[in-house]
């Protein structure tokens, strides 16, 4: 028997402002992911694609429709209960690495364990078991500034892993990093996503980056254009 999606969109509708100035950016969305895939989604700009990622981050709530995560209907929750699902199952990347310039690359990984309430010995061990993950204790007491782009992303990857999240929500991972760099960020999500099973949900324009994807998923207008499975080798 087939498990359930892991996240579920049913008929998802986002309408920003009223009267004649609204403007609809998702024209009902049905979407489904299953745990442990990796899903590339695509389109140009004004699609669609950023204000379903925010939705499915609980950054924001549909104007209509259901969004569904391990059968819980996400689109009924207060502010308060959506933070602590964001906080508790989903991890973020962005383009920019987002990191404090004054801190060391331990201390940003730690971050969010902060807000979680843990004391400071197993922050440090857990952000320590993120950087390792992502190829850098070596690199622990170094600031940004001491690290290449590639090795600041893999900073904020670590930072995104440090609480275990089901899933981890990536925008534009490489678009701030060479062909080389970009190769060995997709390199690494590639293998977390095969050596965890964390599911991996990634905006990209570039075409060569999401052909590392299980499926590619283009927006069009607010909907959903195209729906591709890579074929297996």
């Amino acid at each position: 028997m087939s498990l359930p999606p892991l996240i579920e969109l049913r008929a998802v509708t986002k309408v920003f402002g009223e009267g004649p100035s609204a403007f609809q950016a998702l024209r009902g969305v049905d979407l489904s992911v299953s745990r442990g895939e990796f899903v590339a989604i695509m389109g140009p700009s004004g699609s669609g694609k950023s204000t379903a990622m925010n939705i499915l981050g609980c950054l924001d709530t549909p104007s209509a429709g259901a969004y569904l995560y391990e059968g819980v209907h996400v689109e009924a929750l207060d502010r308060g209960q959506r933070a602590r699902l964001r906080r508790r199952h989903f991890g973020f990347v962005f383009q920019g690495y987002n990191l404090l310039p004054r801190t060391s690359a331990l201390e940003n990984t730690a971050l969010p364990l902060i807000y979680r309430g843990l004391r400071g010995p197993a922050r440090r061990k857990a952000a320590l078991e993120a950087l390792d993950l992502v190829g850098l204790s070596a690199w622990a007491r170094h600031s940004p500034a001491e690290l290449s782009g590639g090795q600041q992303q893999r900073v904020a990857i670590a930072r995104a892993l440090v609480s275990n999240p089901t899933v981890l929500l990536a925008d534009e991972p490489t678009g701030n990093l060479d062909s080389e760099m970009g190769r060995g960020i997709m390199d690494l999500l590639t293998a977390l996503n095969a050596r965890s099973g964390l599911t991996i949900l990634m905006v990209t324009h570039e075409p060569d980056m999401a052909a590392y994807a299980h499926r590619t998923v283009r927006f069009r207008d607010g909907r959903i254009a195209a729906d591709d499975a890579r074929q297996a080798a």
